[in-house]
């Protein structure tokens, strides 16, 4: 509606209303966060957790809008028609810009359950950010490294049970779990250094998601796999906010976790081998699909 204005003028009051969206819903989360961690009875908590999930679902329907007031992107997505809201999800994509997250919680805002990013069990102590995570059933991860683990063999296996309890709340309640496996934002220079065998990814890291179904207990039951092309090139957040991005092509492809994928990672050699060759696979066909992406763009242009 309001895309006829100078992009620098779109971009900044699109920035300014992101900002006041955030600082509005921030504060009851934080609020009802201390009521929920106050309080440790299940029935309360579990009221807390609903409300929590509301807040910062409706965080995400006003950023849509931010959106949609103030630029024309056109979101081209197939696969949506295999989602629904209960039911437990693994959701991995490639990454290529802060962008990315926009558009997934845009894309997937009421057709799954709201996205929650494993994080790492430090970030909990956090100011504010830490208790609203918290509450927010963010599940906190705790990872010790191969040295560290040398050092301290007592350790060994504690790491894994730590995150194992902290997933035990989604055996109940239909979760989505999202993981960037390539680790990092895709560049040219990353891509080169890393020389990596695919044309527009970075080598996957198998680890993360391995760890994440070993802790979440055969709890998950589907993989959500999402491919983002940007046909104008990868843009920053400001040139998003500004309504550079005319459009954006996501396709998403969703498969069964079957039992294949359910395994000890950390401990069992073959399981491991076994399971890095599948996410190699994935991103074989990831690469494939992005280059699908491209020509379709090219004909709408």
């Amino acid at each position: 509606m309001l895309n006829f204005l100078p992009s620098a003028i779109t971009g900044s009051l699109s920035f300014l209303l992101y900002i006041v969206n955030t600082l509005f819903w921030l504060v009851p989360i934080l609020v009802f966060s201390l009521c929920k961690a106050l309080v440790p009875w299940a029935l309360w908590q579990k009221f807390f957790s609903y409300l929590l999930d509301q807040m910062a679902s409706n965080w995400v329907l006003l950023n849509t809008f931010n959106q949609k007031l103030f630029t024309k992107t056109k979101m081209n997505v197939t696969g949506l028609e295999k989602l629904k809201m209960k039911d437990w999800y693994l959701v991995i994509s490639n990454h290529q810009s802060w962008v990315d997250i926009l558009v997934l919680q845009r894309i997937l805002h009421g057709q799954i359950p709201f996205l929650k990013f494993f994080l790492k069990k430090e970030l909990i102590y956090v100011p504010f950010l830490g208790l609203a995570w918290w509450a927010l059933d963010f599940p906190f991860m705790k990872r010790y490294s191969q040295p560290f683990l040398k050092k301290n063999p007592h350790l060994k296996g504690k790491d894994i049970e730590t995150t194992k309890k902290a997933c035990e709340k989604f055996k109940h309640k239909p979760v989505s779990v999202m993981n960037f496996i390539e680790g990092t934002r895709f560049t040219n220079q990353k891509h080169q250094k890393q020389n990596s065998p695919f044309n527009r990814l970075l080598k996957p890291k198998a680890g993360g998601i391995g760890f994440v179904l070993q802790a979440m207990k055969g709890n998950l039951s589907k993989v959500v796999n999402v491919t983002i092309y940007y046909p104008e090139g990868i843009p920053t957040f400001f040139d998003f906010l500004s309504g550079k991005v005319k459009q954006v092509n996501i396709a998403i492809e969703t498969q069964d976790i079957d039992d294949s994928l359910k395994g000890d990672y950390v401990n069992d050699r073959a399981y491991k081998i076994q399971f890095q060759k599948w996410i190699n696979q994935l991103w074989l066909d990831k690469d494939k699909k992005m280059l699908q992406l491209e020509e379709q763009a090219k004909k709408e242009l």
